[in-house]
């Protein structure tokens, strides 16, 4: 019988990537990733040994340095280092979106100068939508762009910023003033594609990464705000030339993103199944190991299903993002399912192993406490259920 998680019709190259990344995750991440975390240190040589696996340059067309693989491949990768530990998966998450803006909404100018350097790590991205005051109501946000002269000045503050601190390429959402008086409000905003180095304080005169954000998960990884009081920004920098296309270039991104979150979801909740069933049989109570309780091989039969139909939702959603279709709903369903399903597998795993579950020397502990930013990143639970019910509503409106 094989495992659980595994993918159908993969390449062999496709096969050669995941077994690569899965004996890194199993011997560079797995042992090291709950000291890192409970010290809330950046894992700097996780990540160097990611950029010579050549992980941030996956999905980077090969005429610009990278692997020119599927966002299939991608999510495979990022399954496998969220089963390892999820903050590393974070690392590369945004790094990958805004690669991926930049690949579909970029000019050519844009993709020549950065993708190289980001197929390398050399550049480090992030992206910024949300505010302190909104986070999934994109449309409140109040962060602004004024022209002036042949650049911009930017304005506002930008909040939850993934490798805020560690990254050197910051795609930002603002308003802009540039676009037609009467346009609707997705069609005000404009993405800036902001170059700074790593690091806290002012940064670049008028940008300032205040610090980390304290988190009670998903430590390691660097999560921050960001304020921005009159960067000039030039318009080369406007991510594809045009004003009034921001908000459905941060959507592209997002989407693939859930795929992401997808992933990361089925990893978390593969590494619990593990640890649960393992545990399940070296306990004993009663007599016998837990694993011959019925309570538990039932618990364990649930955990297992849970896994097995996020991982395919998942592969599901990302075959068909890659096949050029439009894949909001699938995407949507794979993110809730996925982080769904990954809360409960975590917490099922969690009592199996009982009072030795809350302590921090069981690994399950980790994860109780990194399951739950799956519940809100990349849209909540409920904005995922908003997306998939007006698309049902597309599909199976009645007509008259």
């Amino acid at each position: 019988m094989k495992k659980l998680a595994e993918t159908e019709g993969l390449t062999e190259i496709q096969g050669d990537i995941i077994a690569a990344i899965r004996d890194f995750v199993d011997k560079e991440i797995l042992p090291y990733a709950t000291e890192l975390e409970h010290k809330d240190e950046y894992p700097a040589d996780i990540v160097d040994g990611l950029k010579d696996l050549g992980v941030f340059g996956l999905m980077i067309p090969e005429e610009y340095g990278g692997l020119g693989e599927s966002l299939l491949t991608y999510a495979l990768v990022v399954e496998e280092i969220a089963r390892g530990w999820m903050s590393v998966s974070g690392v590369i998450n945004t790094h990958f979106i805004v690669a991926y803006m930049l690949m579909h909404h970029g000019t050519e100018q844009q993709k020549q100068y950065y993708l190289p350097r980001m197929a390398t790590g050399e550049v480090r991205g992030a992206f910024s939508m949300s505010e302190p005051g909104c986070g999934s109501d994109v449309a409140a946000i109040t962060s602004k762009a004024v022209k002036d002269g042949d650049d911009y000045l930017l304005t506002g503050q930008k909040m939850w910023l993934t490798n805020g601190g560690s990254s050197t390429l910051v795609a930002v959402l603002v308003r802009t003033d540039d676009v037609e008086a009467d346009a609707s409000v997705y069609k005000k905003m404009s993405t800036f594609l902001i170059e700074k180095p790593a690091g806290f304080g002012e940064v670049i005169p008028g940008l300032t990464i205040p610090g980390r954000i304290e988190k009670m998960g998903y430590k390691g990884v660097d999560t921050t705000e960001m304020v921005m009081d009159g960067v000039r920004i030039s318009q080369d920098n406007l991510l594809g030339g045009v004003p009034g296309q921001g908000f459905y270039q941060m959507m592209d991104g997002v989407e693939v993103g859930r795929v992401n979150v997808a992933a990361r979801g089925c990893g978390v909740a593969l590494r619990a199944f593990e640890l649960g069933i393992e545990y399940a049989q070296q306990r004993v109570t009663f007599g016998k190991p837990i694993v011959e309780h019925q309570a538990v091989a039932f618990r364990l039969a649930d955990m297992a299903t849970k896994v097995e139909a996020a991982h395919q939702m998942m592969v599901m959603a990302a075959r068909k993002k890659d096949s050029g279709e439009r894949n909001d709903l699938e995407s949507g369903m794979a993110k809730y399912l996925a982080s769904e399903y990954c809360k409960e597998v975590v917490e099922d795993s969690f009592r199996i192993h009982g009072g030795y579950g809350y302590s921090k020397e069981y690994e399950i502990e980790r994860l109780y406490r990194e399951a739950p930013m799956l519940l809100i990143g990349e849209g909540t639970a409920d904005i995922q259920r908003i997306i998939i019910a007006r698309r049902l509503l597309e599909e199976y409106k009645i007509r008259t």
